[in-house]
């Protein structure tokens, strides 16, 4: 299981930021227009998937503050959730596939990495004393 959460983690991961990397080379005025919500408004949703995106994977694999992975990802649902709704408001209604799988996706990890294979935090170190 935990190979599979690992595997959806960094497919997520690599799909949030080429979402936003596709996003950057488009005018804002573009993006706003075609999507129907204010330039603001997509900076905020940008930013949030990239931190999303590297809390998915950040966390793991440093073993620091491993209880952010679950949060990111279901930071992630509620993103996508919100364009699932956007994506059928603009009539598109089989296009809102797209982000209703990547939330699915996104609480198969939030789920897993908090109950059923949760990631472990860094050990603390031993401090070795001097022999007497």
């Amino acid at each position: 299981m935990n190979r599979a959460l690992w595997i959806v983690q960094g497919l997520l991961s690599a799909l949030f930021l080429f979402g936003v990397s596709a996003r950057l080379t488009m005018s804002l005025d573009e993006l706003s227009a075609m999507m129907g919500v204010p330039g603001p408004f997509i900076v905020f949703i940008s930013v949030m998937e990239v931190l999303g995106a590297v809390g998915l994977i950040l966390p793991g694999l440093l073993r620091i503050r491993t209880g952010l992975t679950p949060l990111a990802a279901l930071g992630l649902v509620i993103i996508m959730s919100g364009a699932v709704v956007i994506v059928i408001q603009m009539g598109d209604p089989v296009g809102a596939s797209i982000p209703l799988v990547l939330g699915l996706l996104a609480a198969f990890v939030a789920y897993g990495r908090w109950k059923v294979a949760p990631l472990r935090q860094r050990t603390s170190r031993q401090v070795l004393e001097p022999a007497a």
